[in-house]
């Protein structure tokens, strides 16, 4: 099959298109000089110079070279109607050589451009790119993934969830199965819990469309979150491709419950940050910014334990964090192992060595072990040290690495349509479990650690 040549955009005038997705075309096209790709991008606008934003976005990434340069003078713009089908495909006909359709859109709008070129099909070889979320429910992802496999084969969608394309999720796949003495220890007979944490300094910044009618639960859970814990207690694969992946990361969704266990309480948390300081900057209360309804009670921090139950990790309680204007910043996978099964008696406490636990840094990809050494036969007692080591810049950005997947037809790390589908599903559980358990909305203040 013909390479992609053309990356055309709907929804060119989003924030995913010009803080996301043109950087990571021109990280790509820095790293790898011997692609070719012409930007086509669309929205209602009368005068989006794609050319402009192509260019900052290079600038944004330090890209240069041929490959960066011809990008940018070739970067177009077009004035479409993302719902009307007849206006799509005759963006696709006016270039040569095969597109990718990239969604940059709201669900609703994606939902419509779907239906709409269902009736009409798009030119073979044309790959569908779907922004995240899809949908904003089981029942619209459903009907979502219907509709793309009516208009295209299922090779040629890419449901996108850039957390996927990370490089410290890749690490951590090569660190997990190309390491005999690891994978051994990933199970509930040596694991007491795992964190997937993704605190930010960041409040609002001007997103309150989109966030408003989201919250931090569907906006990072849901997608990013859920994501990276299909990747963390994935079965070892037979072959790292575009069958194997997908299916180990669904399987893993497919088992993942709310916590029940009234032995070991794990209640979920929901928050909304109140005026504060962080990051150096004064932040208004959440209800108080620009384009907020507060009769929406929209979360900024949501926090919930799931398990996951399957032979492997039954009983091992899974925590799932995302909260906005944090203070003290956090974006890590922590795997906390059990304590030694026996005792020190000269340790102070309760007599019990303290865990070893396992970091993965989620943006700034540091893999650190905290573990004991010394004890009750060393003069200096028990000791806790820091193992820990970062990697080079990648020189791709995450989003570099989806574009990479979507011009080599390569899937093997999109969203799978089962996987989108039970995200939501969990979701909807959590909600449920807000509504039994009545989870107030708790205020924290900017600068914070959250709700307490």
């Amino acid at each position: 099959m013909k390479p992609i040549t053309n990356f055309v955009i709907l929804g060119a005038a989003s924030d995913v298109t010009s803080r996301l997705v043109l950087p990571g075309i021109a990280s790509l096209l820095n790293a790898e000089p011997h692609r070719t790709i012409t930007v086509i991008g669309t929205s209602r606008h009368d005068n989006l110079d794609m050319a402009d934003m192509m260019r900052q976005a290079a600038t944004h990434v330090g890209a240069q070279g041929p490959a960066v340069d011809k990008a940018i003078n070739t970067a177009t713009h077009s004035r479409v109607d993302a719902t009307n089908a007849n206006d799509i495909l005759t963006v696709l006909s006016t270039h040569d050589g095969p597109s990718a359709l990239y969604f940059a859109l709201p669900p609703a709008v994606t939902l419509k451009a779907l239906t709409a070129l269902a009736d009409t099909g798009v030119p073979d070889g044309t790959i569908l790119a779907l922004e995240k979320p899809i949908g904003d429910d089981v029942q619209s992802a459903h009907r979502i993934n219907e509709l793309v496999h009516q208009i295209v084969p299922t090779t040629s969608v890419f449901r996108i969830d850039h957390f996927l394309g990370l490089p410290a999720l890749r690490n951590l796949l090569g660190f997990r199965f190309a390491n005999r003495f690891l994978e051994p220890l990933l199970s509930r007979d040596h694991v007491d819990r795992i964190d997937i944490t993704f605190d930010e300094e960041l409040g609002l910044e001007g997103r309150a469309e989109f966030y408003d009618s989201t919250g931090a639960l569907a906006d990072m859970i849901q997608s990013h979150l859920l994501q990276l814990l299909g990747v963390v207690m994935m079965e070892p694969p037979a072959s790292f491709d575009e069958v194997e992946i997908p299916a180990l990361i669904a399987h893993v969704l497919r088992s993942t419950h709310v916590w029940a266990d009234d032995a070991r309480p794990m209640p979920p948390v929901r928050g909304r940050y109140s005026a504060g300081r962080v990051g150096g900057r004064e932040l208004p209360a959440y209800r108080d910014e620009k384009g907020v309804d507060p009769a929406r009670n929209t979360e900024t921090f949501a926090q919930v334990t799931v398990e996951v139950d399957t032979w492997r990790w039954n009983g091992v309680p899974v925590t799932l964090r995302s909260g906005k204007a944090i203070g003290s910043a956090r974006q890590d996978i922590c795997i906390t192992f059990k304590r030694p099964p026996h005792r020190y008696h000269q340790f102070p406490r309760d007599g019990l060595v303290p865990p070893a636990t396992l970091r993965f840094g989620v943006m700034d990809e540091h893999i650190t072990m905290d573990v004991n050494v010394g004890g009750p036969f060393d003069s200096r007692g028990m000791s806790r040290v820091s193992l820990s080591s970062g990697m080079p810049e990648p020189g791709v950005t995450a989003y570099g690495s989806v574009v990479r997947g979507i011009l080599d037809r390569d899937p093997t790390f999109a969203v799978r349509a089962d996987s989108s589908q039970e995200a939501w599903r969990i979701i909807a559980d959590v909600h449920a479990e807000w509504e039994h358990r009545h989870v107030p909305l708790v205020d924290y203040p900017a600068g914070s650690e959250g709700p307490q």
